[in-house]
């Protein structure tokens, strides 16, 4: 399954990244808490050296928790922490200043020795698309500054927002990289939403996600969708789903088009229960 999106104005984030990463303190990295492997852009890791770096492991009401904490411990090094959050609800925001300041804590002491006292902490936000840049930089601002949207794509330029908390956050469109070598990489990345539904094949991707879920997940499916079995092939099992739904057309044939968009939602809302798609 190929798939590749490259926006023109993803060349240009990368652009202003290079150039801006000057202007602030740390760089906090969103990822998707289920995907925290293929949410992270190895061009961010890449032009981001050399800065301290908090990564936000999004979306954690929506994954497994122990599998998660096994992702904090594995990202977590010197001068990078991970934590969970929830950006929607705001769960776990309150630790990014203490963090911010552990990380700056030499650079804040050498400022405070020339007699500064208030100081204002830069953060540039970057991650992929739909990974939750928007809602959380609305929540740290506590007011509905960057544009949402549940769909890829929404934030084009730069802005810089103002938190009462004294730290200003830089926002960046979400960028991805020109070409996914790794499939499992892709798929990861379509299940949860990071590329547009418009380009891709949603019945072809709904059948990847059933062949991943019954390898994994497979007591998550029979529960939700009421099956008693799971098929070794994938269409049956999809097709099984369908009917306990009743995606069906006339002359009863499987209408794939409305049991798949049903299926991929789903997943996305949590539906299907906590999952979590990577393990370290």
């Amino acid at each position: 399954m190929a798939i590749n999106w490259f926006p023109g104005h993803m060349v240009k984030t990368r652009r202003e990244i290079k150039e801006n990463l000057k202007l602030v303190d740390v760089v906090i990295e969103i990822r998707d808490a289920r995907i925290p492997k293929s949410s992270s852009n190895p061009e961010i890791e890449e032009l981001c050296k050399g800065k301290p770096r908090i990564i936000l492991l999004n979306k954690s009401d929506l994954c497994e928790k122990n599998t998660t904490k096994k992702w904090i411990r594995e990202l977590t090094k010197e001068d990078i922490r991970a934590i969970e959050v929830n950006c929607v609800k705001g769960e776990g925001l309150k630790n990014i200043k203490p963090m911010m300041e552990e990380l700056l804590k030499e650079k804040h002491d050498r400022l405070k020795s020339k007699g500064l006292k208030n100081i204002v902490m830069r953060a540039m936000v970057v991650g992929i698309p739909n990974v939750g840049k928007s809602s959380f930089i609305n929540k740290m601002a506590q007011n509905n500054i960057a544009k949402t949207g549940d769909r890829p794509g929404v934030t084009k330029n730069k802005q810089w927002i103002k938190t009462k908390i004294g730290i200003e956050l830089m926002d960046t469109p979400g960028i991805l990289w020109p070409k996914f070598e790794d499939e499992e990489v892709a798929l990861s990345l379509a299940f949860t939403g990071a590329i547009k539904d418009e380009i891709m094949d949603v019945e072809e991707l709904a059948l990847k996600l059933v062949e991943k879920l019954q390898n994994m997940y497979p007591e998550n499916l029979k529960t939700r969708y009421k099956i008693q079995d799971i098929h070794e092939n994938p269409l049956d099992t999809l097709d099984a789903i369908a009917k306990k739904r009743g995606a069906i057309m006339g002359g009863g044939a499987i209408d794939y088009n409305r049991v798949s968009v049903m299926l991929l939602d789903e997943f996305r809302g949590g539906k299907i229960g906590n999952i979590s798609l990577e393990t370290p």
